[in-house]
């Protein structure tokens, strides 16, 4: 579990989750699970079509990523946001069916892309990898005063001279970013489970923005951790115990938060 050879799956997972962490606080904040949902699957695309022609999966991962963000981000103004990433959806899933049709990787890729591959990630990719952390990183820094009042009061963010709009879409290229650093590893069709579960957890522990900050980003590596033991241990896909463990969070949360609820009613009767 510890070898040399998992070095680049512990390395990486730890990066992922922590970022994860961080940008699925604010996901889970702005009722953005559709988005963070949609825009891996555009990540799935690009790394398809990168497959396709020969090239660093890792630049399709990116380019498609941050096309769907920015498709999503501009059509949404100006009609229903759920629409727009419904279509977004389902055209970037055509797209990389397409592309691995025509691939002759065509079962591994799909494999590994779809659901994830614990060794999937190679040292050569280790150092994109943290550049684009820091710049998600650095982003969420950035926009992190004005994401949290926008993220709480939409109308009272705009009332203080805050362009929601923009907010919105810087933060769906940070997701965007996120969003293809974990699909090699945890997969597209569950890498925004990673972005919900443990953050939704940590909202319901916390009502602090700033200690439920942190305790998405620990909750976060915590579930990659036992996810990428267990993926080593009983040789299944990494993204089956991302899923599972995402969902066990929460409800362990969840029902943490029931019985808080239930013992301060009681004091109070």
């Amino acid at each position: 579990m510890f070898s040399s050879f998992m070095t680049n799956a512990w390395v990486s997972g730890t990066i992922i989750a922590a970022l994860a962490g961080a940008v699925g606080f604010f996901v889970v904040m702005r009722g953005a699970a559709f988005a963070a949902h949609a825009i891996p699957n555009g990540a799935f695309a690009g790394a398809a079509g990168a497959n396709l022609i020969g090239v660093n999966p890792l630049f399709g991962l990116v380019t498609f990523a941050l096309v769907a963000a920015f498709g999503i981000g501009a059509t949404s103004r100006r009609t229903k946001s759920d629409v727009v990433t419904a279509l977004a959806l389902v055209m970037m899933l055509a797209l990389g069916a397409a592309f691995l049709a025509t691939s002759t990787e065509y079962e591994p890729a799909v494999n590994a892309l779809l659901f994830g591959e614990i060794l999937g990630v190679s040292s050569s990719e280790i150092l994109p990898v943290i550049l684009l952390a820091v710049v998600c990183g650095l982003g969420l820094a950035v926009l992190y005063r004005p994401l949290l009042y926008s993220s709480i009061s939409p109308e009272l963010s705009t009332a203080r001279g805050v362009n929601v709009t923009v907010i919105d879409t810087l933060f769906l290229v940070v997701v965007a970013l996120a969003s293809a650093l974990a699909v090699p590893v945890v997969g597209a069709l569950l890498t925004f489970s990673l972005t919900i579960g443990p953050p939704a957890a940590a909202r319901l522990v916390s009502d602090r923005p700033n200690r439920a900050l942190l305790l998405s980003v620990g909750f976060s590596l915590l579930t990659l951790w036992a996810a990428i033991a267990s993926s080593y241990l009983s040789n299944l896909p990494i993204g089956f115990f991302v899923g599972t463990l995402s969902a066990l969070v929460y409800l362990v949360a969840r029902a943490w938060d029931i019985g808080r609820t239930r013992r301060f009613q009681r004091q109070l009767a």
